[in-house]
């Protein structure tokens, strides 16, 4: 396993800790309008009648978690499901790959990696190493998310998104959250296995045979799968306990706040 791999696990597991050493106890939410379209459909109109179960005010979702991570791929369990087309999905991934914190923390991961002299045999030092260890952290990145966010859930018709929960105990949301690494939905809305994780992490894994030099077992890609996967599962944590921690901390630096939600437009 590379040394931006493990450092990259290492941000979320950063992350994560930082969120439940400051989660706060969060309140409902207050209703809003409800819009009631005179042209609606006969399908809608039957829908509307369903008395709802979950607070119709659910607030936007933040475009970075903690104003670094991308979360271009959350949606809100609480709302009525809305199918995304093809080229929504690869929109996700483009901006999950291109977001310009990203391009920041994988520079950081290579040259934390040529001061460590990870690699030293293969890439040297000097820009030329430096260049070599971030081209091959980014097109992690870049594969990564391509595969499991935008390809296989083209072709097997699943949502990439991760739909909050947002509602219950600590307990309750932390299981959902981590269970849904196993579970997505399709474009139907219904649950099923989660094909966009391991059948997607599973692609790019192997694809990174081609050109991790150091890396080209079969044990090798196994392992980063099992990165990726890991990866994914703190991080649907962090973003399903993000708004909290925010509501918590827009209470002491509001400014801050909205700055981090509003930027990268």
């Amino acid at each position: 396993m590379s040394v931006c791999a493990r450092l990259r696990r290492s941000v979320f597991i950063g992350a994560l800790s930082a969120a439940f050493a400051i989660l706060p106890v969060w309140s409902q939410s207050a209703p809003a309008d409800e819009k009631s379209p005179a042209d609606q459909p006969p399908k809608a109109e039957t829908q509307k009648e369903i008395p709802p179960v979950v607070p119709n005010d659910v607030a936007p979702v933040d475009k970075r978690v903690f104003g670094v991570l991308p979360n271009y791929r959350t949606a809100e369990a609480q709302l009525p499901f809305e199918p995304i087309t093809p080229k929504q999905k690869f929109l996700i991934a483009t901006k999950d790959s291109f977001d310009l914190p990203v391009l920041g923390t994988t520079a950081a991961f290579a040259a934390l990696s040529q001061l460590q002299g990870s690699g030293n045999s293969v890439y040297g030092q000097g820009m030329k190493g430096f260049a070599y260890r971030y081209g091959i952290s980014y097109v992690d990145q870049v594969i990564g998310n391509y595969f499991p966010e935008a390809i296989v859930p083209t072709l097997f018709h699943t949502d990439p998104r991760y739909f909050r929960k947002g509602t219950g105990s600590v307990k309750s949301r932390l299981w959902y959250a981590v269970d849904h690494i196993f579970i997505c939905r399709n474009d139907n809305g219904n649950t099923t296995f989660n094909v966009n994780e391991f059948v997607g992490n599973g692609l790019a894994s192997a694809t990174g045979l081609a050109y991790h030099v150091q890396q080209r077992t079969l044990g090798d890609a196994v392992y980063q799968m099992g990165t990726y996967l890991t990866s994914d599962m703190i991080g649907q944590v962090a973003k399903e306990f993000w708004p909290d921690v925010k509501k918590h901390l827009h209470h002491k630096h509001p400014d801050a706040l909205t700055s981090t939600s509003t930027s990268g437009n």
